[in-house]
């Protein structure tokens, strides 16, 4: 099986990579960029995944300029649903990225995360999927979560605060002052 793995960074790529090679499957990365915030955050993502993935010979595409007007001219006064939004993107591109590369299946990093909404990525990654023409592969890949996080710290891998939008960086950093 030949499979395309978004991947939104290095922590997050450990475990379900492990556990797609361990199936003998061809494992190729795809790193998309235009939801990351702000841009030194997405190069720093960029070189911990590029970093990893050439240390266990792991092919990578990657994405392109770096676009996030993009992103935030989609979201802006939908901020409720930018999640949705932004995994449709996410999936969307990978979705065409492995069409034109003849891929079997697409599947995410997202899978990993325990902050992520599984039901939701599952619902886009199939719609696109059918909409594309190629195979949704979904697999909860929670189990290996602190697995993975061990993992990271022990390879010194860059690891992020925050999902990557600017309204996540806001939600992980941002705390009210209190009135009196």
């Amino acid at each position: 099986m030949k499979v395309l793995l978004h991947t939104c960074c290095g922590p997050c790529s450990i475990y379900p990579v492990n556990i797609l090679r361990d199936r003998k499957w061809m494992v190729m990365g795809f790193f998309y960029r235009h939801n990351i915030h702000p841009y030194t955050e997405c190069m720093r993502r960029e070189e911990a995944i590029r970093q990893y993935a050439e240390s266990i010979g792991m092919k990578m595409i990657f994405q392109q300029d770096y676009n996030p007007e993009v992103f935030l001219r989609q979201v802006a006064f939908r901020e409720s649903n930018r999640c949705r939004m932004c995994y449709h993107d996410r999936l969307y591109a990978a979705a065409k990225t492995a069409k034109g590369g003849k891929f079997d299946a697409f599947t995410s990093t997202l899978l990993f995360s325990r902050h992520q909404n599984h039901e939701l990525i599952a619902e886009i990654g199939e719609a696109v999927g059918k909409t594309v023409g190629v195979c949704f592969h979904y697999e909860d890949f929670r189990d290996g979560w602190k697995a993975g996080r061990e993992a990271s710290r022990e390879l010194g891998m860059y690891r992020q605060q925050y999902c990557g939008c600017i309204y996540s960086e806001k939600d992980r950093y941002f705390r009210p002052a209190e009135t009196t």
